[in-house]
């Protein structure tokens, strides 16, 4: 681990550190902690990892990575949180120059996960955080499942690179790591030389970013054993509505 000896990885109030730095790491009983959710809650949802359809869109014409997504609307001040219609996920150039531009129209994340009490009390727990930091009368949030693998000899988390989303708020959980080397998580300030690196390795772990702040990445995974494959939940968080062409 190579670390920014201004930075901390952790902090004991998150909001507080995400607004002295940009972004802070979660250890899994500290995201358990934030949304009430119990162990085997997060544990009921994994399965669903096992079934996510193929990712049409990739343009460097990779096989390795599996995806659902879907949209949600939370307004901190009411608690309210609702599942919008599902829709195409849609990034402007400038912050992905890959895939941007284009509208992605994944399949949508499976009822009994986006219908869940626990996940409710996830993504309203992180959007309570985030309004800690950047005042807000209602979030845009998407969600993204993601499975890496190494079908073509390499996975790539990442492949458009270091970047920022275009939204608000990031986090990025870690549900699974499975027979696989690098895949080591990078966080760099957007306007100076500051940077950290460091592997996420423990299943519902999370790294929670200001998208305004920073940019990110995770490195390319090799196979090491059978079944190789990174598994990760993304959740976005914006405010002033979702984003579209």
């Amino acid at each position: 681990m190579s670390l920014d000896q201004t930075w901390t990885l952790s902090g004991r109030d998150p909001a507080a550190t995400i607004a002295r730095q940009g972004f802070v790491v979660l250890t899994p009983d500290e995201l358990r902690g934030l949304g009430g959710v119990d162990a085997a809650s997060l544990e009921r949802w994994r399965p669903s990892w096992d079934r996510l359809p193929p990712d049409r869109y990739l343009k460097d014409g990779g096989r390795y990575r599996s995806r659902r997504h879907g949209c949600f609307v939370h307004e901190p001040a009411s608690g309210s949180f609702v599942q919008s219609p599902h829709r195409a996920h849609w990034q402007p150039l400038d912050y992905n120059a890959l895939h941007g531009g284009i509208e992605r129209m994944f399949e949508p994340i499976e009822a009994a996960i986006a219908g869940d009490a626990a996940w409710r009390r996830l993504l309203v727990a992180l959007g309570t955080l985030f309004a800690r930091i950047a005042a807000v009368e209602r979030w845009f949030i998407e969600a993204h499942q993601f499975r890496i693998d190494t079908t073509d000899g390499v996975g790539r988390p990442t492949p458009e690179g270091a970047h920022r989303d275009g939204v608000d708020f990031v986090a990025v959980i870690l549900v699974a790591r499975h027979h696989v080397r690098g895949g080591e998580s990078r966080v760099f300030e957007a306007d100076g030389p500051r940077g950290i690196r460091f592997v996420m390795d423990q299943p519902w772990s999370a790294v929670l970013l200001d998208d305004a702040r920073v940019v990110h990445e995770a490195t390319p995974i090799q196979p090491d054993g059978a079944d190789p494959h990174r598994d990760t939940l993304v959740l976005t968080y914006r405010r002033g509505g979702f984003q579209s062409p």
